[in-house]
């Protein structure tokens, strides 16, 4: 019987390889900068919850600022590592719905936005361990509309806390990257499943 074929399918983020000397697991500079951006979470959702918007922008600033630093450092000076592999789009991800799910509960975004975004994770999540559960495994690699995604779904919460913290006009703007956020959520998830089932698919005709 021939081996059962690993396909690749586009999550923003995640990784398609594991990079650095050996993929060694570690705990390195970049890897401590990720573990602070986690633990930061909480403290932007308290200061969400308590409607201080202003020090959840900074907050949340701090983060975006980190997760940038923690790239560039790794990639510079060659401090990849598996466990950061990991790690990274963890943080992105606890970031994204931690923020979003508390801007829906506080009512400052709308709770559609909210399910479409926290459903996206939950239907990726949901596949994969389906394909591992039925040994279908798929290799995890990210499609350029899963990045852009992530970046759009990282930029809306962050101008609504600007907006609404520091009290500026802009809700054309709001509404604009809210459309962009939605249509590339659905786009994501319509090319993820499309290549899901065609790897299902692959798989069975091979068995």
């Amino acid at each position: 019987m021939p081996p059962r074929p690993i396909y690749s399918i586009g999550i923003a983020g995640t990784p398609g390889a594991v990079c650095g000397r050996a993929g060694a697991l570690g705990l390195n500079i970049p890897n401590l900068i990720t573990l602070a951006r986690i633990i930061l979470v909480p403290v932007v959702v308290w200061a969400i919850a308590s409607g201080q918007l202003r020090l959840a922008f900074l907050l949340f600033m701090a983060a975006a600022i980190s997760d940038a630093i923690d790239g560039f450092l790794a990639k510079r000076f060659g401090m990849k590592t598996e466990l950061g592999a990991y790690l990274d789009p963890l943080a992105d991800k606890v970031l994204i719905v931690s923020i979003y799910v508390t801007l829906g509960i506080t009512g400052v975004i709308p709770p559609w936005v909210v399910i479409l975004v926290v459903s996206r994770d939950f239907m990726i999540v949901g596949a994969i361990i389906l394909s591992w559960v039925v040994d279908r495994p798929v290799q995890i690699k990210p499609l350029v509309v899963s990045k852009i995604n992530t970046g759009v779904q990282i930029v809306y919460p962050g101008l609504v806390l600007a907006a609404y913290g520091y009290s500026f006009a802009i809700a054309p703007v709001l509404t604009l990257v809210m459309a962009l956020v939605a249509v590339l959520t659905l786009l994501s998830v319509g090319l993820y499943l499309a290549e899901w089932i065609r790897h299902m698919n692959s798989a069975e005709t091979r068995v």
